[in-house]
Order: C-alpha cells, then sequence, then structure tokens
C-alpha cells in the first residue's frame, strides 16, 4: 500500500507540472546499456567473500515529459518507467538480474548553438521490481534513492533526440538468498548507464 501511495502521488504532482508547463509537454522512449555494483557472495562456513562485477545488457524506458522555458535556460521535469537488465556468473553458468523503477529526473538545461542544449540534474529513483533468477530475493536496502543524470540533446521541430548518463549516487544493497543456506549474496542495485531516447512534443 505504501508503495503505491507513493507511486501515485510522485506522478499526480509530476503530472500537474507537466499539464501546467508554459513551453510544453510530451513523451518519450529509448534503449539503455546498463550495469549494476558487485555481487558479493558469503560463504558462512568458511568466511569467504568471492566478488563478481557482472556484464552490461540492454534495458528500455518510457514516460513522459514537460518543459519550462526560462531564458536561455529551460526547466524538464520527467516521470519515466525504467526497466534494466545485468549478467552475472552464478553456479557455474550466468544469471539476469532485473530491475524496474520509476524515475523522475528533474533537469536544467542550457541552450548552446542552434538546435543543442547540455542538461544536468538529480534522478529521484523507486524501486518497483527487484529480482534475481536462480536466487530468493531477501530485501533492498532502500526501496527510495536519487541518482545524476547529465547530457546532450537536439531539439529538431516537436522530435528531440538526447544521450545521458545516469549514476546512482549512493549504495544501494539488496540480498539474495540461493538453495544452500550457508550461502547469501549482497548486490549493489545501483544502476550506471547511457541512455539514448526519441521524443515528441505534444503541443
Amino acid at each position: 500500500m505504501k508503495k503505491r501511495i507513493l507511486v501515485l502521488s510522485i506522478a499526480f504532482i509530476a503530472t500537474v507540472f507537466y499539464v501546467n508547463a508554459q513551453s510544453g509537454f510530451g513523451i518519450k522512449a529509448g534503449l539503455s546499456y546498463n550495469t549494476n555494483g558487485e555481487l558479493k557472495e558469503f560463504v558462512n562456513e568458511t568466511g569467504t567473500i568471492i566478488d563478481n562485477k557482472g556484464n552490461g545488457k540492454s534495458g528500455y524506458n518510457v514516460g513522459i515529459y514537460g518543459k519550462l522555458d526560462l531564458g536561455p535556460i529551460y526547466l524538464r521535469p520527467e516521470l519515466v518507467y525504467t526497466k534494466t537488465t545485468s549478467e552475472y556468473t552464478l553456479n557455474s553458468g550466468t544469471e539476469d538480474y532485473k530491475t524496474a523503477k520509476l524515475d523522475v529526473p528533474v533537469l536544467v538545461g542550457i541552450r548552446l548553438i542552434g538546435p543543442l542544449n547540455i542538461f544536468a540534474g538529480p534522478a529521484f529513483q523507486y524501486y518497483l521490481d527487484n529480482d534475481f533468477k536462480g536466487l530468493k530475493y531477501e530485501n533492498i536496502e532502500n526501496d527510495f534513492s536519487v541518482g545524476l543524470n547529465l547530457g546532450a540533446s537536439l531539439e529538431l521541430g516537436r522530435l528531440g533526440i538526447d544521450a545521458r548518463y545516469e549514476r546512482g549516487f549512493s549504495q544501494n544493497e539488496a540480498e539474495f538468498t540461493g538453495i544452500n543456506p550457508n550461502v547469501y549474496y549482497r548486490l549493489d542495485s545501483r544502476p550506471e548507464q547511457i541512455i539514448f531516447s526519441l521524443s515528441y512534443r505534444l503541443n
């Protein structure tokens, strides 16, 4: 219930801002290449800790945005559903760690030359789902976290193209257990992604 209330509150606040934005609002979607932090394997009987850095895989995002012009700069809040996947070596094979989260970036942009812009700002992240195939989910340290977005964009009429880097600020661990009760795993779920998006201004 708390999750639903928080998600609905964020969606409501963001939507009100979008509707009242003076410069425009629209839709956006894109692809990403993402990784998470290290997977640490703890063996209780020996005290062994095994680090596994993992490999990045592709993900996707879809959402809405608003834009408010403030002279040479602009404010652009977004409400985005993001799905990410990372791959880790586990039990002599590979398994995928998948997350689904609601991102609310609040970006400040500056127009440079012609259609070219640069932007940066915090991204408020709320985890909706957290799944590691082959392991039993225990808990994630923080459902809510904050990250950073930094990138550049081109505005070509109603169409927008942007590339950005996203990084979580603080470590946010998820715990998992396997078949062996003497072994458990901690994974830094903090995302690090390169995101490419297309947007379309509706008004």
